[in-house]
């Protein structure tokens, strides 16, 4: 991609606010219901192009170990190796490549996903939620993300076959991203 010189009045950026962002993913169970997630150890940045969109960048960093589905057991499970092996892989990133354009309101982001030392290319459909300043007068913006990503590409292969069929665990993870950052340059 193609960088051009850039104006501090053109690019902003924004620190990720974790207490007011949430990474979440639902995943079926048994193929019969899903059961959801999330993380909240959350950081990173987003750098704003405010005269080309497409010039934007998002840096994300995500502790592996602060997974949360409501029940410690699997939770425990989720952090040992055989799904996400937080203790040699403690960091799920993303690191954004190319924004483009996709629609009134939309941007599709495609990036590089990190799950236990594995890198795949994501595309994220983005929606900019809104923009305001706080009571103590920081400048904030919101944005919803989502995915969908097959768990199995980034080495999260653990499952049990079902003795009626079908498998303990789908292999579609589904990834939403609520996020909001406050302006770190402004």
């Amino acid at each position: 991609m193609a960088t051009r010189e850039m104006t501090a009045a053109e690019r902003s950026t924004w620190n990720i606010d974790t207490d007011h962002t949430n990474v979440g993913f639902s995943v079926r169970h048994m193929m019969i219901t899903t059961v959801r997630g999330q993380f909240v150890g959350v950081s990173g940045t987003v750098e704003l192009d405010e005269e080309d969109i497409t010039q934007s960048r998002v840096s994300v960093r995500i502790d592996a170990a602060t997974v949360d589905t409501r029940s410690g057991q699997r939770d425990e499970h989720l952090r040992s190796a055989d799904f996400f092996d937080v203790a040699s892989h403690p960091y799920i990133t993303f690191e954004s490549r190319t924004v483009r354009k996709a629609g009134k309101g939309r941007i599709a982001m495609e990036g590089d996903l990190t799950i236990r030392g594995v890198t795949r290319q994501v595309v994220l459909d983005v929606i900019e939620e809104g923009r305001g300043v706080d009571p103590w007068g920081g400048e904030r913006v919101a944005f919803t993300a989502e995915t969908k990503i097959d768990r199995t590409d980034y080495g999260l292969t653990w499952n049990q076959a079902l003795e009626a069929g079908g498998v303990l665990v789908s292999d579609e993870v589904k990834l939403v991203l609520e996020v909001q950052a406050v302006r770190a340059d402004g």
